[in-house]
Formats: structure tokens, sequence, C-alpha cells
């Protein structure tokens, strides 16, 4: 009896193991299936997380502490499996830490700037996802500010007005994006902000 009852929990461990086996085998196949725009969306989850360590390690080599080499030790290792994950991933967009595209941008606000005081340089306009008339949010300016917002990419703009708080220094609703996004994309990490009005 009890060599039956062994055999068949036998059976079910390996038959349970055959399910999981299946479930990661198809796991991969969805990923490698994944279509574009979520592949895209991926690239940008990934752009964003190598910009912030970036951002931090530049900030630890500008200002270093005691410590600042074990951070930027720590930092550096994860900036090498994000760069890994890109390759795998097809992303090809250079990321570079805010002060490095402050530079590199920095022609191009001049150019575009002019109607008011340009603001935030450096910062990225992202989606709130609200519905509503073209408005924003931001972290740096009170309700009734009016912002300025160019996509330096495709040279649109829109000027709309802060009507609350959000964690960034321009943070678009629904119908202010549209009427400066690129097709497909979520975030606009080229662009200027300014304070008009």
């Amino acid at each position: 009896m009890m060599n039956s009852a062994g055999k068949h929990r036998k059976r079910a461990t390996i038959g349970i193991a055959s399910v999981l086996g299946v479930a990661a085998i198809a796991a991969v196949m969805f990923a490698v299936s994944t279509p574009d725009g979520q592949a895209a969306e991926s690239c940008q989850g990934l752009d964003t997380a190598l910009r912030g360590n970036l951002d931090f390690i530049a900030g630890q080599q500008a200002d270093p502490d005691a410590v600042s080499a074990a951070r930027i030790a720590n930092r550096q290792a994860v900036v090498d499996l994000i760069q890994q994950r890109r390759e795998a991933a097809g992303c090809t967009e250079e990321v570079l830490a805010d002060g490095g595209k402050q530079e590199q941008d920095a022609g191009m606000d001049e150019a575009v700037a002019g109607e008011g005081e340009v603001v935030c340089p450096g910062s990225t306009v992202t989606l709130s996802g609200e519905g509503g008339a073209p408005a924003a949010s931001s972290s740096e300016f009170p309700a009734g500010t009016q912002l300025k917002v160019t996509n330096l990419d495709n040279g649109k703009s829109t000027t709309v007005e802060v009507t609350g708080v959000s964690g960034s220094c321009a943070l678009l609703n629904n119908a202010a994006f549209e009427q400066v996004r690129e097709p497909g994309k979520f975030l606009i990490r080229r662009a200027t902000i300014e304070r008009v009005g």
C-alpha cells in the first residue's frame, strides 16, 4: 500500500512539474511574441529607470561623500543590468543623465524659447491620464500659472493652465498631451517648459 501511495505522489509531482514547464514555455513564447507597441512601452520603462540611475550616479560624482564610491558601484551594477535588458528588448535610444541631456539640448531650447521664462530645464513631460479641457498639474507652480510646453522632437506646443499639484514640473492631462505628443509615445523627453503670462 505504501509503495502504491508513493508512486501516486511521484506521478503527481511529475505532473505538476510538467504543467509548470509548459507554463514557463508559454510565458517565454508570449514575451517573444509581444507586439511592437508593448515592446516600445517596455523600452520606455527601461529608459526611464536607466536615466534615474545615471542621474543618481552623476549627483554622487558631483557632490561625493565618504560612501559615494560604494553607492556609485552599486548603481553601476544596476545600470549594467538595465543595459542588458535594453539590448535584449531592442531599445536603441541614447539615454543620458539629465545634466548631459541639458547640455545637448541647450542650443535648441534657446531657439524655441522666447515667449516666456524657461523653467525646469531638462524635465520630461508626462501624461496624467485625466480627462477634461487641456490643463496641467505641477510640483513647481501654483494653480492659475500658465505653462507653455513645446515638444522639441516635433515642434508642437501647447499653453495650459496649472490646475493642481503633481510630482513633476509639468504633468499634462489627456487633451493637452494630445496636442503635443508623437504617435505611440507617452513621455516627452526633449521639451521646453516656459512660464508665460
